[in-house]
């Protein structure tokens, strides 16, 4: 069934073109991510399926029997709601039979009384109240009660998030549901229920993302906008990667061709008279259209800076027994560390656990109940937060950056100006020139960025600093910190970053507790993973007879298990080690591969290991069970 099909739209804004003459289809099932550099237009092409925005021409046709929900970045609540309250403001049949339902409950009147039940049948909403919950307590909002104007920023798109998903299960129409970077202010344990969720969910999705790993767990196709053109790949991001790179390379192949022709062709116009043949005008016009293409500017400026970096001392950073507290809430205990030179810290864990306190000891804002701090002297902290920029309105991008300095040194006693550092962080010229209020909000956030880099710090702290950036831009900055020779902190939820840049983990455990792992993202999940199953298996007779409910006292004996499951087990047992080993070096020949072919057959590899492994893992459970 086709929900959605747009033919040759075009938008702009004053002068500067979005998208031109693009076409797409969207067909029930379909699980599409939008990727692009943010001012691409990704926000505008979902505000133009919404009906929020209009194209400048061509046409979008959406089947009249869907429905089109919006997740969106900006939420609309009334502070005075309480949490039940907002959620009931659904406007779809089966909330409103649960909202009567539950006033039939406190009237007498009889005819009203069955006609709740009959609406509460006839649109299926008897389970919907315990989905809903359920939702809402997956998203870690428990207190139903707390009005929406009490409520963090955070929790908040919680609340709209569990409104929307509520949505798509009350209606049981046909929906497109369209989603703009869902997977922010979601810890890592909500992000893998989303991840689920959608996957098991028979909907139709439209998603723009940041997160490469959710990205590839939840969609199977990528629209990739770039140059005013839209461009649709089917499979994995490691498949839109190598396409990309496949389109670049023969366009580049197109231009270096076109310029051969342009040298001979403007050799041959330069010595042409002015009275000119029809035949020498058509040549004429056939020269403009090959001058287009070798004057095509197709460069993808990589981040490959010799830094100059102010000099690290032989102190660095060290905590000594910091004790931190809110009320009967403890945030850190005892917790000591002592950071080396050069070494990249991840610092994960549930939200409110106490990462971000720790950023703010680290660096002077807050002060510890217990315990010392030793900041080195030549140590220069760069800190990017959640807070955003300050700036004047009518203040242009450029002169922004040159407050600063007009040029960034290299450690060859080269520079960059204030312009090519911009460039590299994929500001074109039109851009720079621009106000910084014209900005999108991921410009401005990437404006952020590039501002704390090019003061050029030796210690980098960043909380959050994938929320609201774009894909390609990811891409830079991970090649800015892979080469950054400094220490770094970075809080962050992004699983895929993460394990692309940090060597050590510190993971906020709960109740001031703080493991310390030396390795990535990934390898710390497979540690604690492997740490339960092995919990699990040497847990004491007595602790299991605990848990065992009273009721389940007279439960029949469990059978032993046969010979043939026995030996299924030890088989299991004896395997599972060796494939995780395997998938630990698959997953460190991806971190260190640039060839796409090689990183296509690796992730297939590591699909196939990693489903092998799952069924490993439940049949080991179901044989623990007997």
């Amino acid at each position: 069934m086709n929900y959605v099909a747009a033919e040759n739209l075009t938008k702009s804004y004053g002068i500067k073109v979005l998208f031109e003459h693009i076409s797409f289809n969207i067909n029930e099932g379909d699980k599409i991510a939008i990727v692009a550099k943010n001012g691409s237009g990704k926000s505008t092409l979902l505000k133009i399926l919404m009906g929020k925005e209009i194209a400048d021409s061509g046409t979008v046709n959406i089947n009249k029997d869907i429905q089109v929900v919006l997740f969106d970045q900006e939420i609309d609540y009334a502070p005075e709601l309480t949490v039940d309250e907002f959620m009931m403001t659904l406007d779809s049949p089966p909330i409103t039979a649960l909202k009567n339902y539950h006033q039939s409950l406190q009237s007498t009147d009889q005819d009203f009384i069955e006609k709740a039940l009959a609406d509460m049948e006839a649109h299926k909403a008897w389970d919907l109240e315990n989905e809903m919950k359920q939702i809402l307590s997956q998203l870690k909002i428990t207190d139903l009660q707390a009005t929406m104007g009490t409520l963090s920023g955070g929790q908040i798109k919680r609340v709209a998030l569990a409104k929307l998903l509520t949505e798509t299960r009350a209606e049981h129409r046909h929906t497109l549901l369209i989603m703009d970077e869902p997977t922010n202010h979601l810890d890592v344990e909500m992000v893998e229920w989303l991840e689920n969720y959608l996957n098991k969910a028979k909907i139709t999705l439209l998603l723009v993302t940041h997160d490469r790993y959710f990205l590839d767990s939840v969609c199977d196709i990528i629209w990739e906008m770039e140059d005013r053109n839209l461009y649709v790949h089917n499979g994995a991001y490691a498949t839109y990667l190598e396409n990309k790179m496949i389109r670049e390379d023969n366009l580049n192949a197109t231009i270096d061709k076109a310029n051969n022709l342009y040298r001979k062709e403007l050799e041959w116009m330069r010595r042409q008279p002015k009275a000119r043949t029809t035949k020498s005008k058509s040549r004429i016009d056939s020269f403009y259209e090959t001058e287009k293409v070798a004057k095509t500017d197709t460069r993808k400026q990589g981040l490959e800076l010799d830094f100059e970096m102010k000099r690290l001392g032989s102190k660095i950073l060290e905590l000594h027994h910091i004790d931190k507290s809110f009320g009967d809430k403890v945030l850190l205990k005892d917790f000591s560390y002592q950071f080396q030179r050069g070494e990249k810290v991840g610092i994960i864990g549930k939200n409110g656990a106490g990462k971000s306190t720790l950023l703010n000891i680290i660096q002077g804002f807050e002060k510890a109940d217990a315990g010392t701090i030793e900041t080195g002297e030549t140590i220069s902290f760069g800190y990017f937060s959640q807070k955003g920029l300050t700036y004047k309105e009518d203040e242009r991008v450029i002169d922004f950056i040159k407050e600063v300095a007009e040029y960034y040194p290299l450690a060859n006693g080269k520079s960059l100006s204030a312009s090519q550092f911009l460039r590299l962080f994929l500001f074109d010229d039109q851009t720079q020139y621009a106000p910084i209020s014209k900005l999108s909000g991921g410009e401005k956030r990437r404006l952020h960025l590039m501002y704390i880099l090019y003061q050029h710090p030796n210690f980098l702290i960043f909380d959050e600093p994938t929320n609201d950036l774009d894909l390609p831009t990811l891409t830079v900055l991970e090649n800015f910190l892979q080469q950054f020779q400094g220490s770094l902190i970075i809080v962050s939820h992004d699983r895929y970053f993460m394990d692309r840049i940090v060597d050590h983990i510190l993971a906020f455990e709960g109740n001031g507790k703080i493991k310390d792992f030396s390795g990535n993202f990934s390898e710390y999940r497979e540690a604690k993973s492997r740490e339960g199953a092995s919990e699990k298996t040497t847990a004491k007779p007595e602790q299991v007879k605990q848990q065992i409910p009273v009721q389940d006292t007279a439960a029949p004996k469990k059978r032993k298990l046969t010979f043939k499951e026995q030996h299924e087990l030890e088989t299991i047992e004896k395997e599972m080690p060796q494939l995780e080993q395997q998938r630990a070096r698959i997953l460190e020949q991806l971190n260190n591969e640039s060839d796409y072919e090689k990183i296509s057959k690796l992730s297939d590899e590591l699909e196939t290991l990693s489903e092998k492994l799952d069924g490993y893992e439940m049949r080991w459970l179901e044989l623990q069970e007997i």
